[in-house]
């Protein structure tokens, strides 16, 4: 029940709908139990059992139950020597449609200003799960299947609201109701009340039982869906290379033993919960043969206790009846809910290492260089991906990393924007450790550029724009004409405001890299961080992107890593990366003379260019 104490910690700020909801809740539950209590008269005129009183009643020793009830009396024996014994049981009837109509007025009061706490709350949880989602490490996402996550902010939410939020105007009316009720019958005959209270228990015992089955089967279902709607993610953003090696049926039979396996389980999960209900509606009727019997042996024997009280009296007990079975339902449903409310907690205080130190400095500007001092890094604790690197990049030089694929160039470049955190030695910035530089002034420094390009479903300027939403229009214009993309731009069907489509699926790829690199230029970087920008692209798109590159990067601090050295050779630095080490640096002519693996992955190249006929002199 923690999970389920710190999901309506969110109730809080909406506190003011509480008292609202309560208030209502006990008008109604007044108005409810007034018009059951209208029954003794209506059986009375009915037996013509009414005796007419001369005056009216007087409230003595604060027995507000009893004067209602002489009173009530005394104004129906009036009337009726008045007017007869029909026109007074016309009376009565009105009193009770009154009664009820102001029950349903206050009952539907109650419920109006719940509306916005749940939802409220339901807003709120979202919203934090978004805000967590973005602020986490890209680690945590290479542990999470994405789907299972989409499912927690989805699936697990809904059920958080079905389940519990749905159950919160219950946990405050049902004990009302209750309460009242049992006032009442205590007032009524407290014998006969006492005796139900030790029934009472018995019943609550064996329906917590069921819930508590129901929690640990809601778990392990909602892990179950969340893997269908992982296999979904997968699938729809794999559907390319499904059909290209006729994998359909492989993907089919996968997905199909999980929707089975899933089926299964939820026919045991909703058999049982069906089960819930026809148990509490039968227990709460083999109470009530009870509470018949023995209230028929009081009528016998207590002359006070009449048999129009007692009807009255069951019709009472009836009323407690609902709500309870409503407070049992409600176990129920938080024992669901609680299973949900574990995994979208588990998000919420998923821990996130790589954030602002309390000391952290403002930074705004490079003035000197970017250090790698002895750093280690692994994604697995127990294997290391770069092993003590050493590399220093000043300002307003181009360094280039070059290796074998699984060299670690990558991994170096991520840790420069705390992607992920050195676990060993340390990156600095102008002698500053990255750690110790808000996170926000950091990554503002740097521009970075990958082979994914990365594009969002909205207008090419909207992709031009993110992160900088105050920049104009002149400007958003200005960084695409540096980025070689004015023009195509300009050719789409609405220009600047053409929506791109999902991942920017209506661009080729060399428009899609260009406007990545827009957004680049738009930040107006520092310090730029090249990851293979034109591995993916064709000769022709290369070129304009080269071109566009070239531009960016004239005057810039630049760390490239590229798979063509044709496209490196003359940068200031060339670092040659091997199972994670830095195991030469120099210019292009220094390392083809003393790194062998320089040397081999040049001549591989040149092999392969001069096939396609490429202007030899460019690496030599």
């Amino acid at each position: 029940m923690n999970a389920f104490r710190r999901i309506a910690r969110y109730v809080y700020p909406y506190k003011k709908y509480i008292g609202l909801n309560i208030f209502f809740n006990l008008l109604a539950t007044l108005f409810s139990l007034a018009s059951i209590g209208l029954v003794i008269p209506v059986l009375r005129i009915i037996f013509d059992r009414t005796v007419v009183q001369d005056s009216p009643p007087e409230l003595v020793n604060g027995d507000i139950l009893g004067y209602a009830e002489s009173f009530l009396m005394y104004e129906i024996g009036t009337r009726m020597a008045a007017t007869g014994q029909e026109q007074a049981l016309l009376y009565v009837c009105y009193w009770v449609v009154g009664a009820f109509f102001l029950k349903n007025l206050f009952r539907y009061a109650s419920t109006f200003f719940i509306a916005p706490l749940r939802n409220g709350v339901t807003r709120d949880l979202r919203n934090e799960m978004h805000s967590k989602v973005l602020a986490l490490p890209l680690g945590y996402f290479s542990e999470k299947r994405k789907g299972d996550v989409i499912s927690r902010m989805t699936a697990d939410l809904k059920e958080i609201e079905n389940s519990i939020l749905a159950t919160v105007e219950s946990l405050f009316r049902e004990p009302v109701m209750i309460l009242a009720s049992l006032a009442v019958l205590l007032a009524m005959n407290y014998r006969l009340t006492l005796f139900v209270l030790v029934l009472l228990p018995v019943v609550s015992i064996l329906i917590t039982r069921i819930g508590k089955s129901l929690k640990r089967a809601s778990t392990r279902a909602q892990g179950m869906a969340g893997q269908i709607l992982s296999q979904i993610e997968e699938d729809i953003g794999g559907l390319r290379v499904i059909k290209a090696f006729n994998a359909e049926d492989q993907k089919k039979a996968g997905y199909h033993q999980k929707t089975q396996s899933y089926f299964q389980f939820m026919n045991r999960v909703l058999r049982r919960h069906d089960l819930a209900s026809p148990v509490s509606e039968f227990l709460g009727a083999l109470v009530m043969a009870v509470v018949i019997w023995y209230g028929g042996t009081l009528v016998l024997d207590l002359p006070s206790f009449t048999a129009e009280k007692f009807i009255a009296y069951v019709l009472f007990f009836y009323q407690l009846i609902p709500p309870a079975k409503n407070l049992s339902k409600v176990n129920h449903k938080i024992q669901r809910g609680n299973a949900s409310s574990e995994r979208v907690l588990e998000i919420l205080d998923a821990h996130n290492p790589i954030s602002d130190a309390p000391d952290a400095l403002p930074k705004d500007s490079f003035e000197e260089a970017l250090q790698f001092d002895q750093v280690s890094f692994g994604y697995d604790p127990h294997s290391y991906v770069l092993k003590e690197v050493s590399l220093r990049v000043e300002k307003g030089r181009t360094v280039a990393l070059v290796g074998e694929s699984g060299g670690g160039k990558s991994t170096l470049t991520n840790l420069v924007p705390r992607f992920y955190e050195a676990e060993q030695g340390m990156v600095r910035l102008d002698g500053i450790d990255l750690r110790r530089i808000k996170l926000q002034d950091l990554r503002q420094l740097l521009g970075i550029v990958t082979q994914d390009t990365i594009l969002f479903n909205a207008t090419v300027a909207e992709n031009i724009a993110l992160g900088q939403p105050e920049a104009s229009g002149e400007q958003i214009e200005n960084a695409a004409r540096i980025a070689n993309a004015h023009r195509f731009i300009t050719q789409l069907e609405e220009g600047y405001h053409t929506n791109i489509g999902d991942g920017g699926n209506k661009l080729s790829g060399g428009q899609r890299q260009r406007i990545v690199l827009a957004r680049a230029i738009l930040n107006d970087p520092e310090i730029l961080l090249l990851d293979e920008a034109t591995s993916a692209l064709d000769t022709e798109s290369e070129f304009r992107v080269q071109q566009a590159l070239a531009e960016i990067m004239h005057g810039r601090t630049s760390v490239i890593i590229a798979h063509r050295l044709s496209t490196i050779i003359n940068a200031d630095c060339i670092a040659v990366m091997d199972d994670g080490r830095v195991i030469a640096t120099g210019t292009h002519h220094e390392l083809l003379e003393d790194c062998a693996l320089y040397a081999r992955l040049a001549r591989l190249q040149f092999r392969d260019e001069a096939h396609h006929k490429p202007d030899v002199a460019a690496i030599e």
